[in-house]
């Protein structure tokens, strides 16, 4: 059944409507929607398809082969537009639409009084990003950045084992194969963000120096990052981030005065390092890894912020630093070039 809903005039400079958010008691369903269903939105869709106490009232992508493949496994009503999504009266959504089309999007629903789950990058730009949150917060709306990796049980793992810690050095290796669909963007926004929001979240300090090194082998934008930052507290990271291996890792070390904690994000092993001594011999031992899925996680944690009215676990503003962040290694840097590499002399003998 559709819902009448007031017509409010949306300013995309940032300013929202008169319509305020409402807050879902723990006994009524909460009514969501996926804007973007191509891989990470028909994820979002399965995921709230499954959670306890919420209805996927439906999905929203203009690609008819996505509304299809969404209709055929998650048997829930499908639409063209985001703004036909809206008319089915959702209380939140995730929007998993294109980066460029965050901005509107998210602006467009927050006027609506409906509860907002962006994923990463919150928007194409800082401004963007500060509209749609100026824009959550005169709604009275939960806004939340889909940085999922902070679900992982892996990453969550070393956070534990690091906290209270006097943290040195933080490196992370993000790599793996060209990716089959195209985007319009390269692996500091795509990959390398994920790794700045832990950089910022493992040391709860800000990134104050930033050293890209940036570099475009096959793609038109850089398909090749090695990043170092350093944080108002001291600490040195490095991200190490390419489309260019021919398999997946995803490995964090973080180097504290008391400990060493390695951590594959994959196959979700977390090593600690400690008790050093002067010969060099130390301690070694195997945290506990939970198993949840981070996306579920992820989303348990939205609806209950949305439930509850209380901050999200990665909050609007959190996830328009990280983009600064990344901006921030982009700007100025034009990577270079692809080389013309020299093939391998053939010596007659």
């Amino acid at each position: 059944m559709l819902v009448d809903r007031p017509q409010i005039e949306l300013r995309l400079s940032g300013v929202a409507s008169d319509m305020r958010a409402v807050k879902v008691g723990a006994e009524q369903s909460l009514r969501v929607g996926v804007i973007g269903v191509g891989v990470m939105g028909y994820n979002h869709a399965r995921v709230f398809a499954g959670l306890p106490g919420v209805e996927l009232v439906g999905v929203a992508d203009p690609d008819p082969r996505q509304r299809d493949l969404v209709k055929h496994v998650l048997a829930c009503p499908i639409v063209d537009r985001f703004e036909a999504l809206i008319d089915l009266g959702v209380n939140a959504v995730t929007i998993a639409a294109p980066t460029h089309l965050h901005h509107e999007i998210a602006l467009k629903c927050i006027s609506q009084g409906i509860h907002v789950l962006v994923e990463k990058p919150i928007a194409s730009s800082v401004e963007e990003g500060r509209d749609i949150i100026a824009a959550a917060r005169h709604a009275g709306a939960t806004l939340m950045v889909g940085h999922v990796e902070r679900f992982n049980p892996a990453v969550r793992a070393i956070k534990q084992a690091i906290e209270n810690e006097d943290i040195l050095s933080i490196a992370i290796t993000r790599v793996g194969p060209f990716p089959p669909r195209m985007s319009n963007v390269g692996v500091v926004i795509d990959l390398a963000v994920h790794d700045i929001d832990l950089i910022r979240w493992f040391t709860d300090s800000e990134i104050v120096e930033v050293q890209p090194q940036l570099s475009s082998a096959v793609a038109e934008r850089e398909d090749i990052a090695l990043l170092q930052f350093r944080t108002a507290s001291g600490v040195l990271a490095h991200i190490n981030t390419n489309w260019l291996t021919p398999f997946k890792a995803r490995t964090v070390h973080v180097a504290t005065r008391g400990k060493y904690v390695m951590g594959d994000l994959l196959t979700r092993q977390v090593t600690e390092c400690f008790g050093f001594q002067p010969d060099g011999s130390y301690s070694m031992r195997h945290l506990s890894v939970g198993h949840d899925e981070p996306l579920r996680a992820e989303l348990t944690a939205f609806v209950s912020a949305v439930r509850h009215g209380k901050t999200p676990a990665v909050t609007g503003e959190e996830g328009v630093e990280s983009l600064g962040i990344a901006i921030r290694c982009l700007e100025g840097r034009v990577p270079a070039g692809r080389t013309q590499r020299k093939s391998p002399r053939v010596v007659a003998g």
